[in-house]
């Protein structure tokens, strides 16, 4: 009865929904992503029936990488929700990619598989249900549920028990995670840590590295730029490095980029107008740089943490370049990743222009996850 009103209830939404999807369509963001997502436009069912990944985007994509490429011997499928999710996924060797299809049309489109692995918080009830239905195991991997979500998910409780009661395994990345999701409903729950840690960062570009110090204001979200660059005070012998999260943001990042560089009587440039970093201000206008550019810097700004809101980003691709890292105190959506990590400096964007980078120590890993306790759940090795 539950799935028969919720099926009903995300039709209508769905009917309703489509001028406005078709709307969005047009936009390049979502090219490709919502004819496939919401149409089934050249999405067809996975013809493997071994194991499958389901992901939600590009951080999620990257930290499947290693697990997938350890599963030789096995055909291994990958599911997405977005379009840069789905770009990167088909890079990685051995695995056919497609996207999600919306939830409407997973009892038609879902094809039989030995075990499903959904990663973090992609909790579509559908998804779960139909796999259950035919005999699929389901794993709900990288699980959590920050500071910031935790009274939300309270409030739905009753929902997410049943989400839970179709997940055979969960495993989650800290003592409060398994805490919280054993509350919310799901069974057989093991802390893992976090799989990004089972990832070493592939560097696809060499850059030569600039006489100054290099600071790098990494994955910077939309106001979070301005408030830094008025909290730092940028020394002759130091260059800063602006890495902002969405590239439909270049252009806005750009204009501040080169009005504070005129301000200062400081020199400008672009990443995709140069062949190397060799200005005072430096914007990064291409996407997947970052991990190519971390070599290069010597403090790493890691944001999304110096406003309230987004929670933070992954500190591991710094640290195992073992980069001086600085991170704002919003970190509520990383702190099981932020415990693996030793000697970053946490501040306020108040702090900020007081701090002496010569005494920041560099950034360690401290451990890692158990992969092979992951693989052999996953296979069904695990006894």
């Amino acid at each position: 009865m539950k799935v028969f009103i919720y099926y009903t209830a995300v039709l209508c939404l769905y009917i309703i929904a489509i001028p406005f999807l078709l709307y969005l369509s047009f936009k390049s963001k979502y090219h490709h992503s919502i004819p496939a997502r919401f149409f089934l436009r050249k999405n067809p069912r996975f013809t493997h029936h071994d194991i499958w990944f389901h992901a939600c985007s590009l951080g999620e994509v990257n930290s499947l990488e290693t697990i997938i490429e350890r599963l030789e011997g096995y055909d291994v499928d990958l599911s997405v929700t977005t379009q840069t999710g789905y770009n990167r996924a088909k890079n990685i060797k051995n695995c056919d990619v497609r996207y999600l299809p919306f939830e409407i049309f997973l009892p038609f489109w879902i094809s039989k598989h030995k075990t499903l692995v959904v990663t973090e918080a992609e909790l579509w009830p559908l998804l779960f249900y139909v796999a259950k239905a035919k005999g699929i195991k389901t794993i709900l991997l990288n699980a959590r549920i920050s500071d910031h979500s935790y009274h939300s998910y309270k409030n739905f409780s009753w929902f997410y028990r049943w989400v839970f009661a179709q997940v055979d395994k969960v495993f989650a990345q800290s003592e409060e995670d398994e805490n919280r999701l054993r509350e919310l409903g799901a069974r057989d729950v093991e802390v893992l840590g976090n799989i990004k840690t089972f990832s070493q960062p592939k560097v696809s570009k060499t850059y030569a590295k600039p006489d100054k110090k290099v600071i790098t204001i990494a994955s910077s979200h939309e106001g979070e730029e301005a408030l830094i660059l008025e909290s730092l005070k940028q020394q002759a012998d130091e260059m800063l490095l602006v890495v902002p999260r969405h590239p439909e943001r270049f252009k806005s990042v750009e204009v501040l980029l080169r009005e504070y560089a005129k301000r200062h009587h400081l020199s400008f440039s672009k990443l995709s107008d140069s062949k190397s970093v060799d200005a005072d201000v430096v914007l990064c206008d291409k996407m997947g740089e970052l991990i190519n550019l971390y070599p290069i810097s010597d403090v790493v700004l890691l944001c999304g943490s110096f406003i309230d809101g987004v929670g933070g980003h992954n500190p591991l691709e710094p640290a195992f370049f073992e980069k001086k890292i600085i991170s704002g105190p919003f970190v509520f959506n990383q702190k099981a990743l932020f415990k693996k990590v030793s000697n970053i400096r946490v501040c306020s964007l108040e702090e900020l222009g007081t701090i002496d980078f010569s005494t920041i120590k560099h950034s360690k890993i401290l451990q890692s996850g158990a992969l092979e306790t992951l693989l052999q759940h996953i296979t069904g090795e695990h006894k």
